[in-house]
């Protein structure tokens, strides 16, 4: 096992390997905060490069899982994935209960709780809603990847899972270089 940004990178290869996988978000093509470093081996075509329009890029990945595809949403802070909450809780929480199963979707969303050292970027990029989107959240799971060890199993489940379920895995930002 390796340390956390490594078991990031590893989880982010098997993601890669299947052929239903797409990889959305900002700065994910062009690098420029800690998780686009998880995937600078991914190839670019499998990528998508997304504006700064986080409710637009759910429900954009909310359409790839209809679609069967299965995408793989980048949003670095919680801070940002909360400005995505009504596709969240009102679509891809609720879409295969709407339509009766009809589209048996799921997205993986990559979150992070922002770092705060060696420098805190303010209490707007450090939130973590993992609690009240469990509570808003009756068909998504949502699990913190406190351990490196945690890591590739949790999004290889993410990954396996045949009940339609989507997840969201919480990384922490300063565990990056820490752990």
């Amino acid at each position: 096992m390796g340390k956390y940004k490594d078991e990031l990178t590893r989880a982010m290869t098997l993601l890669s390997e299947d052929d239903r996988t797409i990889f959305v978000g900002q700065q994910i093509v062009f690098p420029g905060n800690p998780m686009s470093r998880t995937v600078e081996n991914i190839p670019k075509d499998r990528m998508v490069e997304m504006p700064v329009a986080e409710e637009f890029q759910l429900g954009y990945c909310t359409g790839l899982a209809m679609g069967g595809n299965i995408p793989i949403s980048f949003y670095p802070r919680w801070n940002f994935l909360i400005l995505a909450i009504n596709q969240l809780v009102n679509h891809l929480d609720k879409l295969n209960e709407m339509t009766n199963n009809h589209y048996k979707s799921k997205a993986i969303i990559r979150t992070s709780i922002g770092s705060q050292r060696p420098l805190h970027p303010q209490s707007q990029h450090i939130g973590d809603f993992t609690r009240p989107i469990k509570m808003l959240s009756k068909n998504i799971n949502v699990v913190k990847l406190n351990e490196p060890k945690q890591i590739f199993p949790a999004y290889k489940k993410a990954l396996d899972r045949r009940d339609n379920v989507s997840t969201i895995l919480v990384e922490y930002g300063d565990f990056y270089n820490e752990k």
